[in-house]
């Protein structure tokens, strides 16, 4: 019984956190488009149209800041739901789709959360993305493909800040936002499945001998 009730738990924390991560991907959708409309994807403009939505865009700080926190806190939780799910395992199809879905949504969203940081463009982020470009491209077999499809040239400068951007924009975000419904989908029908109680031989009468 003590299973049943520790597993049926399980299953009702991963379908709230479902429900929370497809809040935290619209959240961050709605507000990525709203600082698309002023941010300029170009290596000469982009600082400085971020430093605009910050202090002329109206509440332009707010949206930028609520995008970050939604970010990072997609990648939070869905790392918490993988814990969840590691630990209330079970052989169910709809458990194993959103165990596959809530992995790959991870990835994405650390992949979204890596794309952003590179936006900005600053000296700090040009410096980092040179750095974890030259560890990229020494990823045998895909690096330098991965290498050349994020540059997109020798040199990093405006056609790397438009790959990254696409990448981030329309690539990362809608992978995040068709995985976290599909997870959601999987956790929900899965919480509406009955939680079958163990057979306990143990428990079972001997049977006499004739």
């Amino acid at each position: 019984m003590n299973a049943v009730r520790y597993g049926s738990a399980l299953r009702k924390l991963a379908t709230v956190l479902a429900i929370a991560i497809f809040a935290l991907c619209l959240v961050a959708a709605i507000t990525g488009v709203s600082l698309a409309f002023y941010y300029t994807p170009s290596s000469t403009d982009a600082y400085s149209s971020i430093a605009y939505i910050n202090d002329r865009v109206t509440n332009g700080w707010l949206i930028r800041s609520l995008h970050n926190i939604t970010g990072n806190g997609l990648i939070a939780v869905s790392l918490v739901q993988i814990v969840v799910m590691f630990f209330g395992r079970h052989l169910l199809g709809s458990w194993i789709v959103g165990w596959i879905s809530g992995i790959f949504l991870t990835l994405s969203a650390i992949g979204l959360g890596w794309t952003a940081m590179n936006l900005e463009w600053s000296q700090l982020g040009y410096w980092r993305l040179k750095i974890e470009l030259s560890i990229i491209e020494s990823i045998p077999a895909i690096g330098n493909f991965l290498r050349q499809l994020l540059l997109g040239g020798d040199a990093l400068g405006t056609i790397s800040l438009e790959h990254l951007f696409t990448i981030h924009s329309y690539l990362l975000s809608a992978v995040a936002l068709v995985l976290s419904l599909v997870h959601l989908v999987s956790m929900v029908f899965d919480s509406l499945v009955p939680v079958e109680l163990p057979s306990d031989p143990a428990s079972s009468d001997p049977q006499p001998l004739e």
